[in-house]
């Protein structure tokens, strides 16, 4: 195991359990009581050097193996996870403020998306294919085409789901024959260590994965444009996601980004059915998840009845610490608190209407709710991954279609109407990656594909799709 009494944990480098060689550390403190949570090695560029050359090594032999057998180990993972999902859902609890209920959801979560992952990679064959099949051609010739491993994927994953969507990275790689370079979040690295723990302890080959803690500013670009690296899976900031492309010259990429997801509101909705959704897909784990509805666009006739039923569910919201299951919980860090109250103070200067909110203990802001907010406001635009959620009228379908796609994101949107038929026509003029149909928008089920356009991503994720991400095609001709 890793963890010893003194709170430092080891990290997975060159198939051992072991601390940096300069026993440098890095602190994590609970974003709720700014306790310690413990310390994790801070790597340096050198010692991840070798210890990724033993990483990729490793991966020839397991490329070797079945995917029966490796198989098995990741069914015996998910089995681990189960049995430990208190212990890694209090982990995640104290690292990233999330309540303890939807913590332990996450590992559940991710035992049943290890487990189906299992079962499609066993479903994934080649093609056989004639040469007479195109003109010229001639059947003495067979294609054999197989799905070969693209080597050692680096995982780079986000503090929001620790466990989740790290194991959604891992998990494809590992069982379709690939090595693996872990970048956790450093809030939430002890979480992602506990899952890699319960991953060796089903019988992973330890020199399969190389556990990459430490701080990015460090080892982040070193990562990125490593020789060894034939792939990056990526989950966090926009920014940071362009970083990564411009540093990543021919590596396939996968990027999973920010989103300003708009929930469009039709006059002929089911009003509580659409404030229930909205409030569920805007307030859940404090507006940390780049699904979450972020703007309301509503048409006159229905805004001012709307905004009440929202409002009334707003205040029902229990607010306060993660370890006593509340709904809203303090922000990651008090950066991202000052940044959420910045855009919640722009739209009040220019004459946004606080409708509830706009409460702040340090890092915990309580769920606010902005009317009468204009397109020159910045909540309008900026991604606040926080909870706070602008309404903005509009005086037809047309101009919500106008707002929602002059957003630079395009990961997901809502529509609310009874008119299915009203519903997939703008559901066409929408540009995102997934349109949800009265309904908040949110990831899953896991094995939808998951993608978002413009600068919400690159790739498409989902369990038979971050199969296929991971391989490539490796064909055989036979000359008969």
């Amino acid at each position: 195991m890793s963890t010893t009494t003194n709170e430092m944990i080891k990290t997975l480098l060159n198939g051992e359990w072991n601390v940096s060689e300069s026993n440098a550390t890095v602190d994590i403190y609970s974003p709720s009581n700014k306790e310690l949570v413990g310390s994790v090695p801070s790597l340096s560029q050198e010692e991840l050097n070798t210890s990724i050359e033993t990483t990729s090594k490793a991966q020839i032999a397991w490329a070797e193996r079945s995917v029966q057998e490796r198989g098995e180990i990741l069914n015996k993972w998910a089995d681990l996870l189960e049995e430990r999902k208190e212990e890694i859902g209090t982990a995640i609890m104290k690292e990233v403020a999330k309540n303890k209920k939807s913590s332990v959801s996450e590992v559940e979560r991710t035992v049943d998306y290890i487990r189906h992952t299992v079962e499609d990679a066993y479903r994934l064959n080649g093609e056989v294919k004639r040469g007479d099949g195109f003109k010229g051609g001639s059947r003495s010739k067979v294609g054999l085409a197989e799905k070969a491993p693209l080597g050692t994927i680096l995982a780079i994953g986000p503090f929001n789901y620790p466990v989740n969507l790290s194991a959604s990275k891992i998990a494809p790689a590992l069982v379709q024959g690939n090595s693996v370079v872990f970048k956790p979040a450093t809030q939430g690295a002890i979480s992602g260590i506990k899952m890699v723990e319960a991953l060796i302890d089903a019988g992973l080959p330890k020199e399969l994965v190389t556990v990459a803690t430490g701080r990015g500013s460090v080892i982040g670009d070193f990562l990125v444009q490593h020789p060894k690296v034939d792939m990056i899976s990526f989950t966090g900031g926009t920014s940071t996601g362009r970083h990564i492309a411009q540093l990543s010259s021919m590596v396939p990429l996968v990027l999973e980004l920010g989103g300003k997801d708009p929930a469009i509101v039709l006059e002929d909705a089911d009003l509580d059915k659409a404030a229930k959704e909205i409030v569920a897909g805007a307030y859940s784990y404090s507006g940390q998840r780049c699904t979450a509805i972020k703007r309301v666009l509503v048409q006159d006739e229905v805004a001012d009845e709307l905004v009440d039923r929202i409002a009334h569910k707003v205040k029902s919201l229990s607010v306060g610490m993660p370890e006593d299951n509340k709904d809203v919980t303090p922000l990651i860090d008090n950066k991202s608190a000052d940044y959420v109250q910045s855009l919640i103070d722009d739209a009040k200067d220019q004459g946004a209407k606080v409708v509830s909110g706009d409460t702040r203990e340090g890092n915990l802001l309580h769920p606010t709710l902005l009317d009468n907010v204009t397109t020159d406001m910045r909540v309008a635009w900026e991604e606040p991954f926080g909870p706070v959620l602008p309404i903005i009228r509009v005086s037809s379908q047309s101009e919500a279609i106008q707002i929602a796609n002059e957003s630079e994101y395009g990961l997901q949107a809502s529509i609310f109407t009874k008119n299915i038929d009203n519903a997939m026509s703008i559901a066409d003029k929408l540009e995102v990656g997934t349109v949800q149909l009265n309904g908040k928008t949110s990831r899953g089920p896991d094995h939808f594909p998951f993608l978002g356009v413009k600068a919400s991503g690159l790739g498409v994720q989902g369990i038979r799709e971050s199969l296929l991400s991971v391989v490539r095609d490796k064909v055989t001709v036979i000359n008969m």
